[in-house]
């Protein structure tokens, strides 16, 4: 049932160069170099709170701008979810999570189904935070959804700060995530009635 839940991945296009590494049974080691220092930040909440060990390298076209960076590395992030959980035999499958950051509130919630869905109402009003547009957070998280064919669910509780809102919504993320991806001795088999995911 338990075993080696370490992946590396790499991806080449004419946008982004990416190197990534997951272990889903670490304990929050990260190295980070995505050229994109908020976007570090994020990646290294998720890494260090869902207690993941987190590989990320990636040269992107940064000279046009972040986008194809961070929607790529979800891609690679998505991928990595997905070959690291294999055939989800004994994990819990769903796990959801409310965080809290001062003022913010944001509930995440996942599904390792096999099904790709996204749905978000996190609410952003200012167009970037450091060198990363907030509307990348959206970008990422739905190219995650979609390359671990994963329900994944976020519904912004309270919020006006919107480095706490994008930082809840990585936390909250990490902490559904591991839940998802933890083992337990009564289920046998995978979580679902039709036998498979």
């Amino acid at each position: 049932m338990e075993g080696n839940r370490k992946v590396t991945i790499s991806r080449t296009t004419k946008e982004t160069d990416i190197t990534l590494t997951l272990d889903l049974d670490g304990s929050g080691v990260c190295e980070l170099d995505t050229g994109i220092g908020f976007f570090d930040h994020m990646l290294n909440g998720f890494a260090r709170h869902g207690l993941f060990d987190l590989s990320v390298h990636c040269r992107g076209d940064l000279s046009v701008d972040p986008h194809h960076t961070v929607e790529d590395i979800g891609i690679v992030l998505g991928q990595a979810i997905a070959k690291a959980a294999g055939d989800k035999a004994g994990i819990r499958r769903f796990g959801s999570a409310i965080l809290p950051m001062d003022e913010a509130l944001v509930l995440c919630a996942v599904d390792l189904s096999g099904r790709p869905y996204y749905m978000s109402d996190l609410s952003f009003t200012v167009p970037k935070l450091g060198g990363m547009d907030t509307e990348l957070v959206k970008e990422f998280f739905y190219s995650i959804s979609y390359a671990a064919a994963m329900n994944l669910h976020f519904k912004q509780l309270s919020g006006e700060n919107n480095h706490h809102i994008a930082e809840c919504a990585f936390k909250a993320f990490a902490k559904a995530l591991d839940q998802a991806t933890q083992f337990d001795p009564r289920i046998s088999g995978v979580l679902s009635t039709k036998g498979s995911l």
